[in-house]
């Protein structure tokens, strides 16, 4: 029997309801490039304002090159120690971990992002919410949704002040205590060394503009490349940010030029008939 609307026991559901959704939706850890499909629909549903998203379908879609070329300095680091398979084999199985779990990293940080966007978008302004979404993610969130409603886009500040809340957010609560226990738990350590200092460039970034890491690990540092390369993205234009999602030729075909059928599609796909038919019913749609 549903409550009231906006009642707890109402926001609870909708709450668990789209985090089901969300994991859903999320995938597996290797599925990055619908990770992808996912982060940029949300960035087109918000009218091109919230763009964490977007950043992130980029450092989905990189990581997934990545991490094939970190398996393949693996294996022939490997080597030295073909000699004894006992310790080769143990080797690459901690790699094969380390990778699992920046993998799971990233599915959850998707989780996150649908999760508190459809949420928000149902229930943002309804008495109670604030237990569930982050007070400043979700004064930044409402705004995001008002500029929808209204058909406008956020200014440069406030589409700032939105990537960066959600940014610091998911770095403090996610991303950190995660990094931290992979890091922590490899020790093979001149892998190590070079796993925790990756040189990323985004497919809209210059060579010059490339963010080479001292230590992954270092949150204060994560969040300040984070913070460079959206200063990147604003003054390439975020037109052609979401263009450049192409360059990694790893999104399904249609992707970028229908982003709503792509995604939908997927969605009916992924979801059992009930859920979608419930979700439809409480008008906490998507999209």
């Amino acid at each position: 029997m549903g409550g009231a609307p906006g009642s707890a026991g109402q926001l609870d559901r909708d709450y668990t309801a789209a985090r089901h959704e969300a994991e859903v939706m999320a995938g597996a850890s290797r599925d990055l490039a619908q990770r992808a499909m996912v982060y940029h629909h949300l960035f087109r549903h918000s009218g091109g304002n919230h763009a964490f998203p977007l950043l992130a379908a980029h450092g989905a879609l990189w990581a997934g090159g990545h991490f094939a070329r970190g398996e393949r300095i693996g294996l022939g680091l490997s080597l030295s120690a073909l000699h004894r398979p006992a310790r080769r084999r143990a080797r690459l199985a901690a790699l094969a971990a380390f990778a699992e779990a920046f993998r799971e990293i990233n599915r959850r940080v998707c989780v996150e992002v649908y999760a508190t966007y459809r949420f928000t978008l149902a229930h943002g302004e309804r008495a109670g919410t604030d237990a569930y979404v982050d007070a400043l993610l979700l004064d930044a969130l409402n705004r995001c949704h008002h500029a929808v409603r209204r058909m406008r886009a956020l200014g440069q500040a406030e589409r700032a002040r939105l990537f960066e809340a959600f940014f610091r957010w998911e770095q403090r609560a996610v991303v950190a205590p995660s990094v931290a226990a992979a890091a922590n738990g490899f020790t093979w350590e001149p892998v190590r060394r070079l796993a925790l200092r990756p040189s990323i460039r985004f497919a809209y970034m210059r060579h010059r503009e490339t963010l080479h890491f001292a230590n992954f690990a270092d949150t204060d540092e994560r969040i300040e490349k984070g913070l460079r390369a959206y200063a990147v993205a604003e003054a390439v234009g975020w037109d052609e940010v979401e263009a450049r999602l192409s360059r990694y030729r790893a999104l399904p075909a249609g992707c970028l030029t229908s982003a709503g059928t792509a995604f939908h599609t997927a969605r009916a796909r992924l979801l059992p008939p009930e859920h979608l038919r419930l979700a439809a019913a409480r008008s906490v749609q998507p999209a």
